[in-house]
């Protein structure tokens, strides 16, 4: 007996391995497969700017690394004290001036950088629900606690988020064609917009990244269905944090695998399993760490890293 209804999936070409750079951009969930990543050592960039939600914002940074377009003292604000950017994350945020342009500016260098030499760039995308700065007429991508009345709330409609989505992809293969465009819809959902007008913001990602795709001609944009795996395979409150809006670590772990199934070569396997082995090593707390079997086992572990990093030094632990 099924228990569950499964989207079929098969493996991509151009797969992912040890030699692979990956940035990840986008929502939380972004972070949630980014950490995966990290765990098995893989290279990957995440979120330079912090979390973003929404396309718009993500096209404005894309632009602005690729242009070398530097942040400004005009692109920055302080509020209560500390200096920040509509365009970045709050844990970006400074107080002091300086160290803060220096910071955007820093984490853009390492967004240009990835942008042009990734082999696969993925978007994880939250929402078409949008704030809009009354004073510039500008999408933000944070409001940082500001008053409301500075903001105009507003769903972007199918046709924006698939212009900017098919910006996204021009300008990348622009000044990188060999790179892997992924996209994702956060499996997050966003209640404090409401429970009917979160599901419109999804359905808007849905449609727009698929006319965005189908408009290409060339075959190196690629849709992955985290969010219909999350509500159509794991349709139980059991795969969800306490919040009830978040998946939790088993439904991470299912997606993950899952999207390995796709995505990461399967000649990375046994490399994967001796670096989950050394993570559990390093992890691993003696009753004597003065014992001579606790010294033979950092030995053989030590020799274990060392074998990794032989054949690949970027392998750090």
């Amino acid at each position: 007996m099924k228990l569950q209804t499964e989207i079929p999936l098969t493996p991509e070409t151009n797969q992912i391995d040890y030699s692979s750079k990956m940035l990840l951009l986008g929502s939380c969930f972004s972070e949630n497969i980014g950490a995966k990543f990290d765990y098995f050592k893989f290279q990957n960039i995440q979120n330079p700017f912090g979390i973003i939600f929404n396309v718009v914002s993500l096209e404005k940074l894309v632009m602005r690394a690729i242009e070398n377009n530097l942040f400004s003292e005009e692109n920055i604000f302080n509020h209560h004290g500390i200096w920040k950017c509509f365009e970045a994350h709050s844990e970006l945020n400074s107080i002091n001036k300086n160290q803060f342009l220096e910071g955007l500016n820093a984490s853009l260098r390492v967004l240009r950088e990835a942008l042009f030499t990734s082999t696969h760039i993925i978007f994880t995308l939250g929402t078409t629900w949008v704030y809009r700065s009354i004073e510039s007429n500008e999408v933000i991508a944070n409001c940082h606690k500001l008053p409301q009345k500075n903001f105009k709330k507003e769903l972007l409609s199918v046709e924006e988020t698939t212009r900017s989505l098919q910006n996204l992809q021009n300008k990348i293969s622009e000044v990188n064609p060999q790179a892997i465009v992924l996209f994702t819809v956060s499996p997050v959902r966003h209640i404090k917009d409401g429970f009917v007008e979160n599901t419109i913001s999804k359905a808007h990602l849905i449609s727009a990244i698929h006319q965005s795709l189908s408009a290409r001609t060339e075959s190196s944009s690629f849709y992955f269905p985290s969010f219909e795996i999350m509500m159509d395979e794991l349709r139980d409150y059991r795969f969800y944090t306490e919040d009830m809006l978040h998946p939790n670590k088993t439904a991470i772990e299912i997606i993950w695998q899952k999207f390995s199934n796709v995505w990461i070569s399967s000649k990375t396997q046994s490399l994967q399993r001796e670096i989950a082995a050394i993570q559990s090593g390093l992890l691993h707390k003696p009753f004597n760490a003065e014992s001579e079997e606790h010294l033979l086992f950092l030995e053989k572990l030590k020799q274990k890293i060392s074998s990794v990093k032989e054949l690949f030094p970027h392998i750090h632990f």
